[in-house]
């Protein structure tokens, strides 16, 4: 019993790891994440995670709508056995500085349509990274 104990200690332990274990890309090349998935930037101690998108008022593509609408896309940006997280909101797509880099965000899809809801792992956000 003290065993299983300790077994769903350490698996606890180990969940709220912050490495990274996504694929790698390189220094100004476009990425693609799902929510939940992280990259590690190639010639940078940083790797980018995409967290989640809130607050979807982007006007739908077979609407006609007076405003574009905006959607806020949550990411973290993890290096040196730290996170910082940002929002990127698509209404001005302004991008992020953290440290010397800049974390850009170049597309966010599906794009909503009137007719269909977006679930939230759906989201694909699509970042690059320069220096």
């Amino acid at each position: 019993m003290r065993f299983g104990y300790l077994l769903v200690l350490v698996c606890l332990l180990t969940a709220c790891d912050e490495s990274v274990t996504g694929p790698t890309v390189p220094l100004n090349s476009e990425f693609t994440l799902a929510p939940g998935q992280s990259a590690a930037v190639e010639g940078a101690s940083l790797a980018v995670r995409f967290d989640s998108v809130s607050g979807d008022s982007r006007c739908p593509a077979d609407a006609f709508c007076i405003q574009g609408g905006s959607a806020d896309v949550h990411i973290a940006a993890i290096g040196d056995g730290s996170a910082r997280e940002y929002i990127i909101k698509t209404g001005d797509m302004q991008p992020v500085k953290h440290g010397d880099l800049t974390i850009a965000l170049v597309q966010l899809s599906p794009y909503p349509f009137s007719t269909r809801t977006i679930a939230p792992d759906e989201y694909r956000a699509t970042l690059k990274v320069t220096r």
